[in-house]
């Protein structure tokens, strides 16, 4: 199989590659693409050195997968090239995300979205792909009325820019910013622009995308999305009002049966989610379960998970392995 990697440089792209050679992905050819400042740079794939080539080289060979991690401008205009080609693209941007017939996709939560016709697929946002996987079986079973979340952000959401700051910043070494303030000991309440309803585009990506995967058009949801000075992955504080009361010992075993999920339950002895256990692996760990002492219905709970992995890479190769089991792609 001829797979693509769009920004293969870069936190996620390289990623992508780590993912697909750990899952033992099927592939034949890569086709490394990055910028034409690294076209002909080696890149180390399954012990064995592939070429960096421009998009329209990558585009020319047809591959019959495209994972995109390059930025939506970029995915906006060769998405639909790699497309007509016949090409299955998996895009991490947010170009793609709330148009109405490319798929948002979850494998855990609505795989049922991929369709045969759909050549563009998006991969969600890093902080919805983490907060979905622990709420949808609780959906399933009690259906969900309301979402509040705050969010905890590792720098490495931003990109490798990001995290050099944060080591310069924590060195005493000259600065390059890319946040508006220090983020080395510091909190940004302040993940991508601010919009004219005082949200920021991060915020509104959780909430206009959780409808859309929840296929619940009016859910009531609202996020704070913050930065956070951590490079292990994403913390979420979730508390979500159900339609249904529950026991909480009965939602305790539904979670820990869940696809993608690990529960780190056990305070007693200060187990909890914490990024430092969650770098580097591909689950949704989930803890600090409790019932909302002042509403009904009502759990609060704390989700944490590698955000260059379940939150983008990884997600996006368990979209790719999805439609080789539905006989989209021939592996």
């Amino acid at each position: 199989m001829k797979v693509a990697v769009v920004g293969v440089t870069g936190l996620v792209g390289s990623k992508m590659l780590q993912v697909m050679a750990e899952r033992n992905f099927p592939v034949s050819e890569l086709i490394p693409v990055a910028s034409e400042n690294s076209v002909g740079k080696d890149i180390l794939f399954n012990n064995k050195t592939w070429k960096v080539v421009s998009m329209q080289t990558a585009i020319d060979r047809a591959p019959d997968l495209a994972l995109f991690s390059a930025g939506g401008s970029v995915s906006k205009e060769f998405a639909p090239q790699f497309a007509a080609k016949g090409t299955y693209v998996v895009d991490n941007s947010s170009a793609w995300r709330m148009e109405k017939d490319i798929p948002l996709v979850i494998p855990e939560v609505n795989a049922h979205a991929l369709q045969a016709g759909s050549h563009i697929i998006a991969n969600p946002n890093c902080s919805t792909i983490q907060m979905l996987v622990a709420l949808k079986p609780l959906h399933d079973r009690y259906g969900i009325k309301r979402i509040v979340v705050s969010t905890y952000q590792s720098v490495t959401g931003t990109g490798q820019k990001a995290v050099e700051q944060m080591n310069a910043e924590r060195e005493g070494r000259p600065v390059n910013p890319v946040y508006p303030h220090p983020i080395d000991r510091n909190i940004l309440p302040h993940i991508d622009v601010f919009l004219e309803n005082g949200y920021t585009k991060e915020e509104m990506k959780m909430i206009l995308e959780t409808r859309k995967i929840m296929e619940v058009p009016d859910m009531a949801v609202t996020a704070t999305t913050v930065r956070v000075p951590t490079t292990g992955g994403h913390s979420e504080s979730i508390n979500v009002e159900l339609d249904r009361d529950f026991d909480l010992a009965e939602l305790r075993a539904l979670l820990s049966k869940a696809p993608g999920v690990v529960l780190q339950d056990d305070v007693q002895n200060n187990i909890y989610p914490m990024p430092i256990w969650s770098h580097d692996k591909d689950d949704v760990f989930v803890g600090r379960l409790r019932r909302d002492e002042s509403r009904a219905n009502t759990l609060d709970m704390w989700v944490v998970s590698d955000n260059l992995r379940k939150g983008a890479a990884t997600n996006a190769v368990q979209i790719a392995e999805m439609l080789i089991q539905k006989g989209f792609i021939n592996a």
